[in-house]
Parts: C-alpha cells; sequence; structure tokens
C-alpha cells in the first residue's frame, strides 16, 4: 500500500481538516460533502481511495433498461489506482429512490480493487456489504435497485454539494467525507503532530486550570473580538 494512503487511512476526517486548513490550499468552506450524506458502515473505520466516477439513472420509470455500460464500469475500476472508490450521482427525476449499489455490486467492486460506494442518492444491503468489508456513504439505505442504468462513466460528478472528479483522493469516516488535496503528500505526518499537540495542550491546559471561566478562556486563546 503507498505510504501516503497508509498514513491517511490512521486519521480521522476532521483532523485531517484541520491540517489541510493549515496548508491554505483552499478556502475552508470547500472541499468537503455537506450533512445529507451519512456514513452507512461507520464500523469498517476510514475509507481511502481515488474515485471513479459514474452517472446513474435508476428512478426514471419505464422497461427494464438493457445497458451495456456497466460492463464499462467495471473496466474503469479494473484500470484506476489502488484503492478505489466507486463515486455515484443520481440522474434521474427522483434521486430520494435512487439505489446504486448492494451486495452484488460491492463483492465485484472488492475484487477489483474498490474499498468503498459512494452515492449521493441510495444504497442497499448494509448486513451483506458489511461482510464484503466495503465502506458505504449515501443519503440512505433503499430497499429496491429501481431501473439500474450507467447513464456516463468517468465524468465529473456531484454527491452532497462536493463536485468530484476521477481520480479525486477521498477519505471519510463517520464524521463525513473531504478530498484530499496533493499538496499534503509527503507533509502530513508533521502536519498532523502538529494539530494534536496544539490541542492536546489546550485540552490540558482547560482540564487542570484550579480557576476557569471567561478571563482565563481569553488569556489561553487571545481575544478574538
Amino acid at each position: 500500500m503507498d505510504e501516503f494512503i497508509a498514513e491517511l487511512k490512521e486519521i480521522d476526517s476532521p483532523t485531517l481538516a484541520n491540517a489541510i486548513e493549515l496548508l491554505e490550499v483552499r478556502d475552508r468552506t470547500e472541499g468537503y460533502v455537506d450533512l445529507s450524506l451519512r456514513c452507512l458502515l461507520p464500523q469498517l473505520g476510514t475509507m481511502v481511495g481515488y474515485a471513479v466516477t459514474a452517472a446513474m439513472d435508476t428512478t426514471s420509470p419505464g422497461p427494464s433498461p438493457t445497458d451495456r455500460r456497466v460492463l464499462q464500469l467495471w473496466r474503469a475500476v479494473e484500470a484506476a489506482p489502488r484503492p478505489s472508490v466507486l463515486v455515484f450521482q443520481e440522474v434521474g427525476s427522483r434521486p430520494e429512490i435512487g439505489c446504486h449499489g448492494g451486495d452484488v455490486m460491492a463483492t465485484v467492486a472488492r475484487r477489483l480493487g474498490c474499498v468503498g460506494m459512494v452515492s449521493d442518492s441510495g444504497l442497499r444491503d448494509a448486513a451483506e456489504v458489511l461482510e464484503v468489508g466495503l465502506h458505504l456513504f449515501a443519503r440512505g439505505l433503499v430497499v429496491s435497485h429501481g431501473n439500474f442504468a450507467v447513464r456516463d462513466v468517468g465524468v465529473p460528478v456531484e454527491v452532497a454539494g462536493l463536485r468530484i472528479k476521477p481520480g479525486d483522493l477521498l477519505h471519510g469516516d463517520v464524521n463525513g467525507l473531504l478530498k484530499v488535496p496533493p499538496e499534503l503528500r509527503g507533509r502530513l505526518a508533521e502536519v498532523v503532530e502538529r494539530i494534536r499537540s496544539a490541542e492536546s495542550a489546550t485540552k490540558g491546559a482547560v482540564e487542570d486550570a484550579a480557576v476557569f471561566g471567561p478571563d482565563e478562556l481569553d488569556a489561553l486563546f487571545g481575544s478574538r473580538g
């Protein structure tokens, strides 16, 4: 496993977000998903992988589609850097009932080097996918796969307010999901150590203070207006 990927797997997403802030490579309000995306299998810990993207339509009514673009999707996963993460955007009219994968998809994906599925809509078969060991991030769980069709592969998609391109490095856990900027490579350990040391010192000062209140807090942090 790539050393950088291994380092990332040992870090929680909020600490990683703080490390990215210190580098000042993007605005602090960018680069992460909104509240609508849920980590459905938090017991699996941290997910790190490179995005393989697809536009999906699972909610348009009509006859069951015959679409061999799903094979194109699997070829993209096979060709992607490992570990990979499948990232789906629903382009049908009813994303609130969409479903982009379950245990069969998870089993195939895992065999091809994928570690997770991310959907702006729904996923299913949570218990079975947990046994496979694949991370799931979605708006929620849906019982039916609907009218499953792959519309496009390898295109930019948007999930929970985050624009994701093929090859973007993603990091997610129970706290959420974010994109990892390339500028962090080679600096991660140093920046994370600075953050953890500063937070530990601050919490220690708060817990150990004989007297503590707003004045002591002001002395600790300095006035921020």
